[in-house]
This record gives structure tokens, C-alpha cells and sequence, in this order.
């Protein structure tokens, strides 16, 4: 199975940016209690492969390493535990190593040859950034010439609009500061942020068959 397997099942993955993170296994697990199981930590936090490590032990979640610039940093976070890459962009060097390494990898774009450039190079979904420039019509337009590309609408997505995104042909939503905002991630507030995770995913339309409560618990 793919590592991005539950990103699809759960149609959502939470990107982490803060300046202080106390506690990764525990922010991860806030997370999951929420219906959250996958988890973006990404290079704009400091000390982030040493959170890549302590999230990847936590169990029944899948965290991969995003806003990968460069192949030494694709590399450096597979090595601290990373299940999957993210670029913010058109990334050839980050696809080679992830190619290399046979893991999954969402690549950032935003034009119509940006995405195509991006399938190219063989990444398994398309992070459409900032998503929040053109809307969820956007995603649909862009369904047009690429059906069978997965889209991953990232930046300005919410709880109240990510709904519109899935329903315009997005694979999954990214979910950010709205369900992790930098102060609570700071001040270790663990209940709050599975309070918010579980408001997000309630948001999202059910798949038939889906019973009322998907927070996992």
C-alpha cells in the first residue's frame, strides 16, 4: 500500500508549520484523534527532521516531510522517517530521489504546464498551490485537460470551503493553520487541536456508507 493510501481514504492531510514544536508525537496523535492520520512537517520548522523522526514511531499515522527544496533534503528527511515528500514546486531533483527511494510524492504547481510537468515526473498527486488564487472552479477546469490526475488543493483551504474542493474533483484537502494555528502548536494545546481536526473532518461530505462519527474514536 502507498503511504498516501489514507490521505485518499481520509481525503485530508494536515500541513504543520510553527516556529515551536514542543512535542511531534503528541501533536500527531492529537491529530489521529480527531480523524487526522496524515501529517505534513515541513522544512520551515526549525529542527524538523528531528520531529520527523519522533512523529514517524506514532502509530496509525503517516507523516511525510513537505516544502522539500532541494535532493539533500528529500534525502535527509527519508532518513529521519518521512513516508512521503512535498514540494511547493516543479521539483526534478526531488523527483529523482523520491523515484529512487519508491515513494510517494505530491508536487506542487499551479498552471496547467506546471501540472503537466509535474505528472511528467512522475508525481503521484498534484499539490495545486495557492489554491486559494482561483478558487475550487479552478480544479474543475483543470479536470478538463488532465481527468485523471489527483489534485491536491493546498493554501487557503478551510474547514467551511473545503467541502466546495472535493466536490470540484480534489483527491484530498489540505488542512493548515485553521486546525493547527503556530500558537496553539506552541503551547502544547493537544485538546484544542484534535477539537479542530474533528470540526474539519466533520465538515467534509460523507462517502456512502459512512457512519456519523469518523474522528476515530
Amino acid at each position: 500500500m502507498s503511504a498516501l493510501d489514507t490521505m485518499f481514504a481520509d481525503r485530508v492531510v494536515c500541513v504543520v508549520r510553527a516556529p515551536v514544536l514542543p512535542d511531534a508525537a503528541a501533536l500527531c496523535g492529537a491529530l489521529a484523534a480527531g480523524g487526522i492520520r496524515t501529517v505534513e512537517l515541513t522544512f520551515t520548522t526549525p529542527d524538523v527532521l528531528r520531529h520527523l523522526a519522533t512523529a514517524s514511531t506514532v502509530s496509525g499515522v503517516t507523516v511525510g516531510a513537505g516544502t522539500v527544496l532541494t535532493a539533500e533534503d528529500a534525502r535527509a528527511a527519508l532518513d529521519a522517517g518521512a513516508r512521503f515528500l512535498v514540494t511547493p514546486g516543479v521539483a526534478p531533483d526531488v523527483a529523482a530521489v523520491a523515484r529512487e527511494a519508491d515513494v510517494p510524492l505530491l508536487m506542487g504547481a499551479l498552471t496547467p504546464t506546471e501540472v503537466r510537468a509535474a505528472s511528467s515526473l512522475g508525481a503521484d498527486a498534484v499539490k495545486i498551490f495557492p489554491a486559494s488564487a482561483f478558487g475550487p472552479r479552478y480544479l474543475r477546469d483543470l479536470h478538463g485537460p488532465y481527468p485523471t490526475l489527483r489534485l491536491v488543493p493546498s493554501g487557503g483551504v478551510t474547514a467551511s470551503n473545503a467541502a466546495e474542493y472535493l466536490a470540484a474533483g480534489a483527491a484530498a484537502v489540505t488542512a493548515g493553520t485553521g486546525v493547527v494555528p503556530p500558537d496553539a502548536v506552541a503551547a502544547a494545546d493537544w485538546p484544542g487541536v484534535t477539537r479542530r481536526a474533528r470540526d474539519f473532518i466533520a465538515h467534509l461530505p460523507r462517502r456512502a456508507g459512512e457512519g456519523a462519527d469518523r474522528s476515530g474514536e
